[in-house]
């Protein structure tokens, strides 16, 4: 879906060369390139901000297979050695009845993660012009996914909380396995990748196809 042109007139804060921190917040003009409130470094938009999206779902893409592959925890009782994978153990709650659990299971474990992969790379080509979607839907989007994204830690949580609280000698234990180092991995990841995608660089995107004299890098801060 094609989005209208912004009114005309409007200037953004990087057409003045004003930047924000992303510290404190505070908006400064560049040069220099030091917040005056927090000195932390100022850039008109994110440094390599698609590269470094792209770099982290790479990751998360390469972690996913062993992630759902990979024992998340292993029960020892009474001597017999049970591995569970994320999707066993979704299918254990699912055939005994316990329909609520695997379907969270399912939806933070399996369905969150990909959906933000595929969510981000999509932005990715929507800020590298590859698509022409509503640059306000996409923000929105981004908005959500970095809301959603932490939810998918439910698993590495309950797999914290068995291996503390089940801990009953040679009765029972739970012991975490691969799986779980690697399902982590693919939930810090992706929210790396969504707190390393600027949103600004849609807007800009928008710009450059409306007025080609305005095509210009703005993901640093000018010399």
């Amino acid at each position: 879906m094609m989005s209208a042109a912004p009114p005309p007139g409007i200037v953004k804060a990087a057409d003045r060369g004003l930047a924000a921190c992303e510290v404190c917040g505070r908006v400064s003009p560049l040069p220099p390139a030091r917040c005056p409130r927090c000195a932390s470094a100022l850039h008109l938009r994110k440094p390599d901000s698609i590269r470094r999206t792209l770099a982290m779902l790479a990751a998360a893409t390469a972690l996913c297979l062993p992630a759902h592959l990979l024992p998340m925890l292993t029960i020892v009782e009474l001597g017999r050695v049970t591995p569970s994978t994320i999707i066993g153990g979704m299918l254990t709650f699912w055939e005994s009845g316990d329909y609520p659990i695997a379907l969270v299971i399912f939806a933070a474990s399996i369905v969150i993660p990909i959906i933000k992969i595929v969510t981000l790379l999509w932005l990715c080509a929507a800020a590298s012009g590859w698509l022409h979607p509503s640059p306000a839907a996409l923000v929105r989007l981004h908005g959500i996914t970095e809301l959603l994204g932490r939810w998918s830690m439910v698993d590495i949580f309950v797999v914290g909380i068995l291996v503390a609280l089940l801990q009953l000698g040679n009765y029972m234990s739970v012991i975490p396995g691969p799986g779980s180092l690697a399902f982590a991995g693919v939930v810090v990841f992706t929210m790396l990748a969504a707190m390393a995608f600027d949103p600004r660089l849609l807007w800009d995107r928008l710009d450059t196809r409306q007025d080609p004299a305005r095509i210009q890098t703005r993901e640093s801060p000018p010399d």
